[in-house]
């Protein structure tokens, strides 16, 4: 009897072994998506060509093995895995936002905001300065287009997406946050240490500059902002009335804005229906934005001032009135943010910013690709910013007044 005993609980023992070994084995053979808990609206479809399995894989032995499992929060790892696809697409202007992020966002393209006041992007994948706006404390500190910044406080720089950055630099009136920059000209970067405040961009300025021989219209455009139509708009019928005989229009340091006022502006120079930028989505498809042809300034001689600083909106606007109008450019390079992003709305509050589309000007060139090379190379040294001399501003009168 005690045989027969022994015997059956050997007997369910080994049932129960096999039971297991083989509730392992089939669970390690199910699809990993399966074996996966806690995620809802699993998708188990997936496009041609590309096998999901590898990112369920990890997931499952994540949460299966990592030590501290009983606290990983999943909704975290979702947006850290999208935020890594993401980045993993390499264009900086793609970015996805998890809904506090997105609601920072938001706010921020609506008025006001707290910081250094410059505008920032990536340049061969280093993030570098596109404009310090007028009056800001990146102005006064010293802080010029082109310059890269290789850290923020202890942060360095090229672990940073583009908004992780302006995240960073942003900050309350009165804090102040630690910037390490390099410039072409320098031997070894340098510190600047930056006093945040509160941003308030200034818009249009002119004035009519005596060459001696001409009167010109000189004006200052500071961003392509919601209002900056309507204010050039004064400025144009101040320029109608006056003995103003060219113009010469500065957009070094605009880092752009909206394209619906790159285009409205640039209806004062041309006629109705010239193309202003075409908008190239990659798939055949484009969409081109044409001159509404006002162009009460179209006879009017006109020189154009670029430099580093200038981006999107100021590309598209110079871009456009050289190819239409043979405009010259005077000054550098400018910076090549020639793309469309457009902010898709997600579920939960999360949102991601996409590049729809590339910026081509009338003749078929890419912003995005190569910016903009001035007709006239004129670069301003440092001995120039402390004489307080302006060789690129010199020589546009120069060639304005001919």
């Amino acid at each position: 009897m005690r045989k027969n005993f022994l015997k059956s609980v050997i007997t369910v023992v080994l049932i129960g072994v096999a039971f297991y070994g083989g509730f392992l084995y089939g669970r390690n053979q199910r699809p990993s998506v399966e074996k996966v808990q806690g995620v809802f609206n699993q998708e188990t479809s997936k496009p041609e060509n590309v096998d999901f399995s590898l990112f369920w894989d990890a997931w499952a032995r994540v949460q299966e093995r990592y030590v501290g499992r009983s606290a990983l929060d999943y909704q975290k790892m979702v947006f850290g895995a999208i935020s890594g696809m993401v980045k993993a697409i390499g264009d900086p202007y793609t970015v996805f936002m998890p809904p506090e992020d997105s609601k920072k966002f938001s706010e921020d393209i609506k008025g006001s905001f707290e910081g250094v006041g410059m505008e920032i992007g990536i340049r061969k994948e280093v993030l570098t300065i596109i404009a310090p706006l007028e009056n800001s404390p990146a102005k006064r500190a010293g802080l010029m287009a082109g310059d890269k910044i290789l850290k923020i406080d202890d942060n360095m720089t090229s672990d940073l997406t583009l908004d992780e950055a302006v995240s960073k630099i942003r900050g309350p009136k009165g804090s102040q946050v630690a910037l390490l920059v390099s410039r072409d000209s320098w031997d070894e970067a340098k510190e600047f240490k930056i006093t945040r405040d509160v941003i308030e961009v200034p818009v249009i300025s002119y004035e009519l500059k005596n060459t001696g021989s001409k009167q010109i219209a000189y004006i200052r455009l500071y961003q392509f902002s919601e209002n900056a139509g309507t204010e050039f708009k004064k400025i144009a019928d101040q320029i109608l009335n006056s003995s103003a005989q060219g113009i010469l229009l500065d957009l070094r340091g605009n880092p752009g804005g909206y394209l619906e006022i790159s285009v409205d502006i640039a209806s004062w120079f041309l006629k109705s229906g010239e193309l202003v930028v075409a908008e190239d989505y990659g798939n055949g498809e484009k969409n081109e934005n044409k001159s509404y042809g006002y162009n009460k300034l179209g006879h009017y001689p006109l020189v154009i001032l670029i430099d580093q600083g200038s981006a999107s909106a100021s590309e598209i606007l110079a871009g456009a009135l050289r190819d239409n109008r043979g405009v010259k450019l005077v000054g550098e390079k400018s910076f090549g943010k020639g793309s469309v992003q457009k902010l898709e709305d997600l579920p939960g509050g999360s949102s991601l910013k996409i590049t729809v589309a590339k910026w081509l000007t009338p003749s078929g060139h890419s912003i995005a690709d190569a910016g903009l090379e001035p007709d006239e190379k004129v670069e301003i040294t440092e001995k120039d910013i402390e004489a307080g001399k302006d060789p690129q501003l010199d020589k546009a009168l120069e060639m304005i007044s001919r």
